[in-house]
């Protein structure tokens, strides 16, 4: 199998902030606010970015991924509201990950306002399931909903009246998003990136990490090309041989720190899955409802 180049991350010549950099509120454009929850980690980056928006003047503002539900992180956002004088009108949820949804229903009751999400699960008693192209006119502004099934089932994006694209763990600041395993879906998560790509984005703004403003649709192309490249790099080490997921990873990401293998191993799943229904490989084993060796087809 010839080989493959690595794509190159454009993010790489741009001036973005180092990892616990970020700081803890940003306003990144009149309609929105970033703030900043205090949860780092290998897998959230600096942490969850939740977004206040609406537009100035409107008295009004809606909450998208309120996060962990961590008192200093909402002393964080009502200072924010406060200082756009404006009251939470709603709170919106990418998807249900505990570090975008955890606070939603507690923080949904605390400002007396409705949950909207992709599963009933995280809208919860009386809240709102969103669907693709679902148009919310709220706090002054509109909001287009765009579902972005791939990370997980549920989840979605929302594009903003200005271009910019609220996109919670579809895209990354840094890095590339996992494809959860077994409920990601590799062949989802590549048509929802193309499908933000269509948008044309004037900006993303991410789950995790720093907004990306000057070339969102390179990101985009970069992200489908490291897809590619994934598989390329699996098929490559299926051709030297039957292996499993661990070896698969530890060959794979190899460059990569070890805390973020099981990350890598459920992409790595999902990654086989969409190979196997293409007929390319085949899950291996004694027992194939339990096998966790691959073999090309």
């Amino acid at each position: 199998m010839p080989g493959v180049d690595a794509p190159a991350d454009p993010r790489a010549s741009w001036s973005l902030p180092a990892l616990g950099e970020l700081p803890r509120t940003a306003e990144l454009e009149p309609l929105v606010t970033r703030v900043l929850a205090p949860n780092p980690s290998g897998m959230t980056l600096d942490g969850t970015n939740t977004y206040v928006v609406g537009a100035p003047g409107s008295g009004q503002a809606v909450l998208v991924d309120p996060g962990p539900d961590d008192p200093a992180h909402l002393a964080a956002v009502e200072a924010v509201l406060a200082a756009r004088d404006a009251r939470c009108v709603a709170v919106l949820v990418t998807h249900h990950h505990g570090d975008h949804a955890e606070a939603a229903l507690p923080w949904g009751s605390h400002f007396g306002a409705p949950v909207a999400a992709g599963s009933a699960q995280v809208a919860g008693p009386g809240g709102r399931v969103l669907d693709h192209g679902d148009r919310l006119r709220q706090a002054g502004t509109t909001l287009d909903v765009v579902a972005t099934p791939g990370h997980t089932s549920d989840h979605l994006a929302f594009r903003l009246e200005s271009g910019a694209v609220l996109v919670g763990d579809h895209v990354l600041g840094r890095g590339t998003s996992v494809v959860t395993h077994p409920e990601g879906d590799v062949v989802a998560y590549l048509e929802s990136l193309r499908r933000v790509h269509d948008l044309g984005p004037s900006a993303l703004y991410c789950g995790h990490g720093p907004e990306l403003t000057e070339d969102p649709g390179a990101v985009l192309g970069y992200y489908l090309a490291h897809r590619a490249y994934r598989e390329h790099q699996l098929l490559a080490a299926l051709g030297r041989g039957p292996a499993g997921v661990d070896d698969l990873v530890a060959e794979i990401y190899a460059q990569v720190p070890r805390a973020v293998w099981p990350a890598a191993a459920q992409s790595t799943r999902a990654t086989l899955d969409k190979l196997v229904a293409e007929g390319r490989v085949v899950w291996w084993g004694a027992d194939e409802s339990d096998a966790d060796r691959v073999r090309l087809a």
